[in-house]
């Protein structure tokens, strides 16, 4: 097996089960715990994970965003709620704008259905799947590439944005606290705070199990949205200081 290919099968291991072992690896692809030893610390500088004594993990620290194909691959379900709750808000003829991340992508697709459309955007995944789409007019943001987040980021983006207007944006986090919420990495921050100011509407899609975390960098205070889109009920004590500024809304399809 070629290197690339063991380290794919490492990333799909970590997907299915969120921890490897250095040993029970080194058995199964029949090399030498140096050589797994080398693919982890490969892995962990790109962002994929983080080793951990005798083997690794993505059960990380809030300090810590997993890689775009950890994410893509996790919670499809709720994903998919999220983002069909979230095409509700959106009219055939507006132009909308959508940030990077695993769930925004699958919001694009979703949006591809609501044509005639225009989709401002810097995440590939969303970009690769609305090319060429008829009825579809898409507008890819520049930039520097990420492969960690499968975006493009950066003055270039910014700058792109700042010459935009959009109907509605739709932006995602994966920190919230009190009514803040939060991204661990600043180029992401301003390249999502370019889009809410260049909206008329803001959105934020959030995943109910990313409250109670904080990360690096503010993003925005829940209140800068119209709306919030969860797949539960916010906490107590955010809902009760949005005090009714921000319309919360949830994904129906994850209510038991």
């Amino acid at each position: 097996m070629k290197r690339e290919e063991r380290r794919q099968e490492i990333i799909n291991l970590l997907v299915e089960s969120r921890a490897v072992e250095l040993d029970d690896i080194a058995a199964r692809f029949g090399v030498s715990k140096m050589t797994i030893h080398r693919d982890l610390d490969d892995l962990e500088r790109a962002g994929v994970l983080r080793k951990v004594r005798g083997g690794a993990t993505i059960d990380a620290g809030t300090r810590f965003e997993s890689d775009f194909r950890f994410r893509e691959l996790q919670e499809a379900d709720v994903k998919r709620a999220l983002a069909e709750t979230a095409a509700e808000l959106v009219e055939q003829g507006m132009t909308v704008m959508i940030n990077d991340g695993s769930m925004a992508a699958v919001l694009g697709e979703v949006l591809c259905e609501k044509k005639p459309i225009t989709i401002i955007t810097n995440n590939a995944a969303i970009m690769e799947r609305a090319k060429g789409l008829s009825g579809v007019t898409l507008i890819g943001l520049g930039g520097v590439f990420s492969a960690k987040f499968n975006a493009y980021f950066g003055i270039v983006t910014e700058e792109a944005l700042s010459r935009l207007r959009a109907d509605i944006a739709f932006v995602s986090a994966p920190a919230a606290s009190g009514r803040l919420s939060y991204h661990m990495d600043e180029a992401v921050v301003r390249t999502k705070r370019a889009m809410m100011a260049a909206s008329r509407q803001k959105c934020l899609l959030i995943n109910s199990r990313r409250f109670g975390h904080t990360a690096l960098h503010v993003l925005a205070d829940l209140a800068e949205f119209d709306t919030v889109i969860s797949d539960k009920p916010l906490p107590h004590d955010t809902a009760a200081d949005l005090g009714g500024r921000t319309t919360v809304r949830i994904a129906r399809e994850t209510l038991s």
